[in-house]
Order: structure tokens, then sequence, then C-alpha cells
């Protein structure tokens, strides 16, 4: 560290509040709280060489910092928060806004509630369940509910304006309440199931289906009692895979952290009525942050946008923050929460076994990162590169016999989807079908861009061999950046010449390279090929179908140009239109129910 920064440090106070870590431009770059800033800061700029290497540069990023100073340490959180949002920091990756993981929505008010798939929490006193780590895990969550419960799966706008039961009601996988006489209470009896079987509490739900199914018994309706004991025999069955792992039957969240090579991953393993019923794991990358800040900071963010808090918590690791956190989850809990780090017994057992889970994944994950770093390396070696391949871009074209003809834009850095930096381009100018025309209209506009505004990539790949290789190149010296970046083509193999691998041209040589000895590098950009092409192909769907909703419009008789207008405008596409009701439709100056129903009716026959 500089000698002013050094200087700056002595002066700071064992205070809390807020530091904010800048470059050598000035830009904040990430922002922390801490109830010592004295303490907090030493771990920057007094124990550097405890630092791993990737941390080490980062803090060689700081060339100022400053420090606002607050009461306490609930006002240090609040101004965090405002801070980041102001601020936006590259390395505030965890308490982003859009970092918000999927959640399960139900509305009880509804006569006939649906589970949602949302991802943020509002203010509308609906149960909320999550949040999940991955859509493929609550996916899988919610697939057992259908499955057991049930529960309808059509949107409110489908629901009320179906005429006959979906394929769902004659696969047997929905109770087909938009068309047989399904009473709202008995509905919602399957409804409360769902949501205590969503909190873990799956023998309260047998229990109540044996009462329930003895009832239908006693009263002679066999077949409803039938279908409860399939039920029953769903639920048990689920709950044999579950594990009892805490013999006091109490609800608990085990939440571990690992790190190492400046990655971490955060396990959560949630236990409900004593029962394992999930293990969450989340990595992140640790920046400029302590595992400790990462806990805390995941802590903050997790139990915000989860609709359930445990009455424990138990961590691996002490964090600095305890008790403002407790003191946070008890008031939203409106109930005792305690967190806490156990030294002994069953508790503790239970934390080196996230832990154990914790490391298992991070090592996973460096193993995959180690991977793809080969394979740039090899990649490297392979293209004669000067320098490493770390930012790749890789073009396609797609389109339907000439219709709507769009590319796509795909990025990698280091080995890995950089979808920040994906585009989208709508030829123009251009009714017939030329893939190199498209070819050289998109890479102009790319390239036509000032570095400063858009970074150059370290590697140009194109779909296609010399040919589209050849428009590359045109357009590159066209625009005098040849030779600022290594440029590839690839083109699928020859089969019927029995060829065996997709094959790599560069520039200057006429026969495609020997990936032979370099099938990771090979791989590699046959990966950034396929995501390029299904970028490409999905744009090109959503756009012809669009339109394709837009003339919808034109065969309903009395909607003329200036309703169709009227609609779009107000619902902000066909979209909204096809989500609204027919209340809402009909609300709208020229528009009656009648025309409500048939435009509805219109574009869900084109859907």
């Amino acid at each position: 560290m500089t000698s002013p920064i050094l200087e700056k440090y002595q002066q700071i106070p064992h205070s809390p509040g807020v530091y904010l870590m800048k470059d050598a431009k000035g830009k904040t770059i990430y922002v922390g709280k801490a109830i010592d800033l004295k303490k907090r800061l030493s771990s920057y700029f007094i124990k550097k060489n405890n630092h791993d290497a990737k941390t080490a540069v980062l803090l060689e990023m700081i060339k100022d910092f400053d420090i606002v100073i607050t009461s306490s340490g609930h006002e240090a959180f609040i101004l965090e928060s405002n801070l980041i949002k102001e601020y936006n920091p590259k390395y505030n990756v965890i308490l982003k806004d859009g970092k918000n993981y999927p959640l399960l929505r139900i509305d009880m008010n509804e006569a006939f509630p649906a589970i949602q798939r949302v991802r943020k929490i509002k203010n509308d006193k609906a149960l909320y369940f999550g949040p999940y780590s991955s859509s493929l895990s609550m996916n899988r969550t919610l697939k057992q509910i259908q499955k057991i419960f049930k529960l309808r799966k059509c949107k409110n706008t489908q629901f009320k304006n179906r005429s006959r039961p979906c394929l769902n009601f004659q696969i047997k996988a929905c109770l087909g309440l938009c068309c047989n006489d399904v009473s709202p209470l008995e509905y919602k009896k399957q409804v409360a199931d769902a949501v205590l079987f969503l909190k873990g509490r799956s023998h309260q739900v047998v229990t109540k289906l044996k009462t329930r199914m003895t009832d239908y018994s006693l009263a002679q309706k066999y077949e409803k009692a039938a279908q409860i004991r399939d039920t029953i025999f769903a639920v048990e069955n689920i709950m044999e895979r579950q594990v009892v792992v805490s013999p006091d039957m109490k609800d608990r969240d085990i939440i571990a952290v690992s790190s190492a090579r400046g990655r971490a991953v955060i396990t959560v393993m949630i236990i409900r009525s004593g029962l394992l019923i999930d293990t969450a794991h989340y990595p992140f990358d640790l920046g400029f942050k302590e595992p400790d800040e990462i806990v805390s900071a995941f802590l903050e963010q997790y139990y915000q946008n989860t609709g359930f808090l445990p009455s424990f918590i138990l961590l691996n690791r002490e964090i600095e923050n305890k008790a403002f956190l407790e003191q946070v989850f008890t008031q939203k809990k409106e109930k005792k929460v305690s967190i806490h780090v156990p030294a002994r017994g069953e508790k503790r057992r239970l934390v080196e076994m996230a832990q154990v889970n914790a490391l298992r994944e991070l090592e996973k994950i460096l193993q995959k990162e180690e991977a793809e770093r080969a394979a740039i390396l090899m990649l490297k070696e392979l293209l004669g590169m000067e320098r490493l391949p770390s930012r790749i871009e890789c073009f396609d074209n797609s389109n339907l016999s000439g219709q709507d003809p769009v590319s796509s834009m795909v990025v990698f850095k280091d080995g890995r989807p950089y979808k920040e930096g994906y585009r989208k381009f709508i030829i123009r100018d251009l009714d017939f079908q030329d893939d190199y025309a498209y070819m050289f209209q998109v890479l102009s506009r790319r390239f036509s861009k000032d570095s400063s505004e858009m970074a150059y990539p370290d590697l140009l790949v194109v779909d296609g061999g010399k040919g589209q290789l050849s428009m590359a190149m045109a357009v590159l010296k066209e625009l005098n950046i040849q030779g600022r970046f290594m440029t590839a083509g690839l083109a699928k193999k020859n089969e019927a010449k029995e060829e065996v691998f997709d094959k790599i041209y560069i520039p200057g040589r006429s026969n495609p390279l020997n990936t032979s000895q370099a099938k990771k590098a090979l791989y590699l950009l046959q990966q950034i090929r396929d995501e390029a092409h299904r970028v490409a192909v999905t744009f090109q769907r959503n756009r012809r179908e669009k339109r394709a909703g837009l003339s919808a419009f034109d065969t309903i008789p009395g909607i003329g140009p200036k309703k169709k207008k009227v609609l779009l405008r107000h619902f902000k596409g066909v979209a909204g239109i096809k989500a609204a009701s027919i209340d809402e439709i009909s609300a709208l100056p020229g528009m009656t129910e009648t025309l409500a129903q048939a435009l509805i009716q219109t574009l869900g026959r084109k859907e």
C-alpha cells in the first residue's frame, strides 16, 4: 500500500461505518460496512501477506478510500445498501439488486390459488418459499408438488377463459378446476397440504390426509378415499428419501463457507422438523471480501428474500455483526432468532457436515476453472497467439427463408459465458437470404464502435469455413483494425467425406488446423459456436412470433389500426394483452366485452 493510504488508515477510528474502495480513476469499486472500521480495514492494508494471489491483485487496484462514520451498525447497514445502489460497485457481487434467486409464491386470498415462479418478494400477503439455489432446484420441488397435490398450472387469464380441460387434466396431473365442479374449500385443503409440505411438515401432511381418508371411507366415498391414499403413498415415498439429522425435531438452517484461490462456496442445509429436506450451494467470488464478510452479506440477502425464517441459524465461523442480524431477523419473524457457532455436540456435527459439502462443491468449481484455463492455454498454442484468448466473441446468423434475419454475438471470458457482453442484431435493409451480406453488416456495426466503448476481443470466431472467414477479414481490413486480434472460422465436419472433427480455419492458411492433439481447444470453440447459434435462433423465433401475434389483430372484425395502437400502447405489447383479463381489455376506449373475448381467443389460438 502507498504511504498516503497508510497515513489515512492510521487516522481511522474504532467506530461503526461504511468504507468505499476506489481505483486510480477515482471510481468506487467496492462498498463495505463494519462495526469496527479500524479492525476491518486492517485486514486489507496491514495483513496483506495473508491474502491469496487473486485477492492481492485486486488490492493493488485500490488507490484511495473514503469512510463514512455512523452512530450504529444498523445505520451502517442501511447506508451500505444505499451506496451500493448509487455506485453499483464492480466487486459487490452479492448484494446487487439483480442478484435475486428464484422463489415459489402462493396467494391464499385467491379462490383457486396456483403456485407461481417469482424472483422478488412483494408486500402482498402471499406466501413465499425459497430462495432456491437455481431454477433447476426450484422446478424439481415444483414438479413434486404438482405430481402429489395436482394444483392448477395455468395462468389466471387462461384459467378464466378456458372452455374445456387441458392436457394436464387428461393425464391426471390437475384436478381440472376450470371445467369440473371443484369447490374452493376442497381445493384449498389441497393447497394447505402443499404449503405444509413446502414448509417441511410432511408428517403433519400425512396425519391430516389419513384423517381425511378415514372420513371419506366412513361416508362411503371410496373413490375420493383412494385418491387420498395415493397422495399419502407419494408423500411417504419422498419422506423415505429425507434423512433425520436432528433428533430434537426443530427447524434449523446450517450455513457453512469454504474458500480458496479467490473463490468461495456457501452451503445451506435446510432442516425442518429434524429432517434434512434440501441442501443448496451458492458460489461467489471473494473479491475484496474475507470469508466472514461473505457469510454476513449472504445472510442479509438470503433472509431478506425468503418467506420463512427458522428460529436457529448455525454457522461454521463467527461474523462481525451477529447481534445486529439477530435483531433484524427477530423483528422480521416476530419471534426470537438465534445465530450460533456451535463448539461441540450434535450441532457441531451438523455444521461440520455442511462444511464438508461446501468444500466438496468448491473443489468441483476450482477443478472446472482449471479445466477451462487448460482449454484456453491449448487454444492459444493451437492458433499460435501471442496472448491468452481471455475474451472470445462469436457471431452467428439466423433467418427463415430470408424473413426476419437476425444475428447474435456471444462473449466468453476465461472460458465461461459472459452474458453481460451478449449482443443481438436485427439485419437492416436486406429482404433476401445472403449469409455473407448479413455477416458483413453485423461485423461492420460491431467493430465500427470505438474500442473504449466496447473492448476488442482477443479472438473473433465466425461460424463457417474459409468463405465466412474471408468475409470477416475483409470487414476488419475496411475498418482498419486487422491485426488487432486473432480471427478464426469454425466449420462443421463433412460426414460424407468421413471427417471426424469440426474444422478450424485461420487467415493465411488454406487447410484447416490439425486438432487431433487439441480436442479441449476444439470443444471450447464448439461450445461458443453452439451458444451463438442458440441465441440467434431464439431471437429470430421470438421476432417471428411477435410479428405473427401482431398480424393476428388484422383477422378480428372491429379492431382496426386505432384500436390496435391503443391496445399495444396500454398493455406494452402482445404479451401484455395475452396476460390481461376481459374486463381490463373491455375498459379501454372503443373496446367492448365481445371484442375483448374475440381478441383473447384469437391470440390464444395463435399461441
